[in-house]
């Protein structure tokens, strides 16, 4: 999943040591193998609608405790916006600090919280503007851009008994083999909001997409420096 282009991308193919790797990580830093249950939906919500929740509800929210009825459809435009990716931030060691943070909370050493983010962070994507349904994807000094419609969602139940949300968008042009057909949004919300950052799956198999549990690149504004991501991750 770290390249475009389908000939270049496999979503399958994980190795028997990375999946042992990963047994013993928190539920709370990523998703785990899972089942899914599929809704479909073509209603539109509106962000003017309020969501009154206390902070005990929205911690419960994105640490993937949740009803199937509280989910809601989201627009592409929750994510609008000009994004960086977080993985040469790890390359470059500016996130050290945070692997520092969890082992001191964890059960993983500093350097163990790092080789599992960067399984999880790695990509050529250093870039994405999203701007209402058209989105450009920036890779080795490259750009492609194009317009996806909303999919629905996929609700996935993970290994230690967290859920998470998938928002899915389909591309609406099928004869552009340059872009994923699918592209799949994870930011720990599950009704309208504006994102903060996310996590971005694609490809061209929607099914296939959803077993991917490994490799999920995430997205920061790319008005954040280094320190400023730092402190939103340790913040969360």
């Amino acid at each position: 999943m770290m390249a475009l282009s389908p000939k270049r991308m496999s979503v399958l193919v994980l190795s028997a040591l990375i999946l042992t790797s990963l047994q013993g990580v928190s539920a709370n830093d990523h998703e785990h193998d899972h089942d899914h249950a599929h809704h479909d939906h073509d209603h539109d919500h509106d962000h003017d609608h309020g969501h009154d929740h206390g902070e005990d509800h929205d911690n419960d929210i994105y640490a993937g405790y949740f009803d199937d009825a509280q989910v809601e459809d989201r627009a592409l435009t929750d994510w609008e916006g000009d994004w960086q990716s977080v993985y040469p931030y790890l390359e470059d060691g500016t996130l050290d600090e945070v692997f520092a943070h969890k082992a001191a909370n964890g059960d993983k050493t500093a350097e163990e919280y790092k080789a599992y983010y960067d399984t999880g962070y790695q990509t050529d994507v250093e870039r994405i503007v999203i701007d209402g349904n058209n989105v450009t994807f920036f890779e080795n000094g490259e750009e492609m851009s194009g317009d996806y419609q909303y999919d629905g969602y996929e609700i996935l139940t993970y290994q230690a008994g967290n859920r998470g949300v998938r928002f899915i968008y389909e591309l609406e042009d099928a004869a552009d083999d340059e872009l994923p057909q699918y592209i799949q949004f994870s930011d720990h919300s599950i009704y309208p909001t504006d994102a903060h950052h996310f996590h971005l799956y694609w490809g061209d198999d929607r099914e296939a997409l959803l077993e991917e549990v490994t490799n999920w690149p995430t997205y920061y504004p790319s008005a954040l420096d280094g320190e400023e991501i730092v402190e939103e991750m340790i913040a969360h």
